[in-house]
Order: structure tokens, then sequence, then C-alpha cells
């Protein structure tokens, strides 16, 4: 309230994200379970694709579990990676 903030992504780790939006119920974003082998790069792959979902025009919780999904699979590489849009379609497919 301080600052006037009134959305709020809090990444989880491997228990995935929590989402606060306006005056909405706090809803926990649950992560897929994978193999990780590297999380270099996740909190940045989290913030690119939410801003990047945002900017298209998704909705805060659409992009917040996108952000997850692509999270998800760069931690299943080795090393600094990406995950293509093929990846997250592939991972969102998956998911349901």
């Amino acid at each position: 309230a301080r600052y006037d903030i009134r959305n709020l992504l809090i990444t989880l780790s491997d228990r995935g994200m929590l989402l606060l939006e306006g005056g909405s119920e706090p809803r926990l974003l649950a992560s897929r379970a994978r193999e990780v082998f590297d999380v270099t790069g996740a909190g940045d792959t989290v913030l690119a694709a939410l801003a990047a979902s945002l900017a298209a025009g998704a909705p805060l919780e659409k992009g917040a579990r996108l952000a997850s999904l692509a999270a998800g699979v760069v931690v299943g590489k080795v090393g600094t990676a990406f995950a293509s849009v093929a990846e997250v379609e592939q991972a969102e497919r998956e998911s349901e």
C-alpha cells in the first residue's frame, strides 16, 4: 500500500510463482515437474516472457503462466539458454 503496488509476481523456485493481482485472492501458479539441469537465467526468462506477453496484450495471469512455462524450458537446459516460441507452445500443450 505504501508504494501503491497493484500487482506482484513472486517466483518460488520449484514451487512455481505467487501472483498477487489487484484486489483478487493470491493465486499459486504451480510449476510443472521436470528435471532441472541449470537455473541460470530462469529469473531473466520469467521477466522477459512476462514483459513480451503483456506487450502483446495478454492478461497478467496468462503472461505469468507463459513465463513459468518458459522458465521451465530454460532450466531443463545446461548453461545459459533461451526458450523458443515452439518450446513454450509445446510445454503449454503438455501442461494441459
